[in-house]
């Protein structure tokens, strides 16, 4: 399994996870079975707001699972779609989210659970 999580610099497992997943710089891959890290550009993150395309901004990358602090409505839909479960960051880091992640210590997230715009709604 594939695990993605946006950020704003490469920093291995000590990376912090970034608050919002269409307008992060990177994303770092963590591959569940050989336990393996990889980093790529979010091809993706200048498009405006409420345009996200996530298979764009993944390069296209078979992923499984997407660990971030603050994700779009229709970003979750189109993962979704995609058949990528969506899940909010508990703590800062990748290290500490994967271990949560792998003792189901983490909130799946819906279409209600999305940010519908940088108003008052959205708190990332």
């Amino acid at each position: 399994m594939k695990i993605c999580f946006p950020v704003e610099a490469d920093q291995g497992l000590a990376s912090k996870v970034y608050g919002h997943f269409g307008s992060a710089p990177l994303f770092v891959l963590f591959d569940t079975k050989t336990r393996t890290l990889a980093s790529l550009n979010n091809r993706d993150a200048d498009h405006a707001h409420g345009q996200c395309s996530p298979i764009d901004a993944l390069s296209g990358e078979k992923v499984d699972v997407i660990i971030v602090g603050g994700i779009g409505r229709g970003a979750i839909n189109k993962l979704s779609a995609m058949n990528i479960k969506v899940y909010s960051a508990a703590k800062s880091t990748i290290e500490e989210n994967i271990g949560l992640f792998e003792n189901n210590q983490v909130i799946e997230l819906t279409q209600k659970d999305g940010c519908s715009g940088h108003g008052g709604d959205c708190d990332h």
